[in-house]
């Protein structure tokens, strides 16, 4: 890609969530205590799930590659949110609003089939508990793994492949914290109107289908189980309540955002940070405040560090 060929843009400025100046020092002080948090908290799960024999089971390897997809996430737009807002500079390159644009789809793409492997994983362990551990194998888990990545790589490389290529000759003023394609698309010189269906399609729709694959898988598990016991309905739906949380905070975000992709309204802003900042946080608390073996792990990894 040369950008001499198609763009006589050579930067983008984010005009970011608010002008205000005291709104601007509250989002600074709140996205650096919750980066912090997503920080520790999500290294923390990874380094437990890593380090700790007794976790060494596919549920826990595909939470830490979630929790890991998690920190990636936050960590491509978070930081630079907060030196913009702390500097002033909201500028970003041209090549960098791009590159921003392709981790994030590689990264939304990967964990929304990673959500997919975690129910798979649940739906053995509920509904065929004696196979757990041979259809589960370990090499499964990597296959599924693998295929999450490889699958979110090819989605952002068709995404781009067809709006990269797309002349820019001004206005260059995104409206929000980060570039992202609905934003990148409008600032095009000319008519977008089959590359909008186009993100509406590859994004919203594979979003929407996504959320609902997985909450009616969910629902299918919880009627199975019902019909053998009525009795292990209540412990089946205590474990799938932090998966089915998961997957509203993550998804519905997404669908707002890619299947109403040009809104004349600030709302998506606003329901971004809810991706980068929020569901991060409560992914690590989700699934691991609630399990013991988790959280005996944590401490136990916390009590090492301290003791260094």
């Amino acid at each position: 890609m040369y950008e001499a060929n198609y763009s006589e843009v050579s930067q983008f400025v984010l005009l970011g969530l608010s002008d205000s100046r005291a709104v601007q020092q509250f989002l600074i002080a709140f996205s650096t205590v919750f980066y912090l948090i997503i920080f520790l908290g999500n290294l923390l799960v990874v380094l437990s799930v890593t380090f700790d024999p007794h976790l060494h089971s596919p549920m826990y390897f595909l939470l830490a590659n979630l929790s890991f997809i998690d920190f990636c996430l936050s960590t491509l737009m978070v930081p630079k949110m907060i030196f913009d807002l702390s500097s002033g500079q909201r500028t970003i390159s041209f090549q960098g609003c791009v590159t921003q644009i392709f981790i994030l789809h590689v990264l939304g793409g990967s964990e929304m089939v990673l959500l997919i492997a975690m129910a798979l994983d649940r739906y053995v362990a509920i509904c065929k508990p004696l196979h757990y551990l041979t259809i589960m194998s370990p090499r499964m888990c990597i296959l599924l793994v693998s295929g999450a990545w490889a699958i979110g790589l090819i989605h952002s490389v068709v995404q781009l492949a067809f709006v990269v290529h797309l002349p820019f000759c001004g206005p260059n003023e995104i409206d929000s914290f980060y570039c992202d394609l609905p934003w990148f698309i409008k600032l095009s010189c000319i008519d977008t109107y089959k590359m909008e269906f186009m993100v509406t399609a590859n994004s919203g729709f594979i979003s929407m289908a996504t959320f609902f694959l997985l909450i009616i898988s969910y629902i299918f598990i919880l009627l199975t189980v019902w019909k053998r016991s009525s009795s292990g309905l209540s412990k089946a739906l205590s474990t799938l309540s932090a998966h089915i949380t998961v997957v509203i905070l993550f998804f519905g975000p997404c669908i707002f955002i890619y299947m109403w992709p040009f809104p004349t309204v600030p709302v998506d802003k606003f329901l971004a940070i809810l991706d980068v900042l929020i569901t991060p946080i409560l992914n690590p608390a989700i699934y691991t405040l609630r399990n013991k073996d988790m959280k005996t792990s944590m401490r136990r990894l916390c009590s090492q560090i301290l003791s260094l």
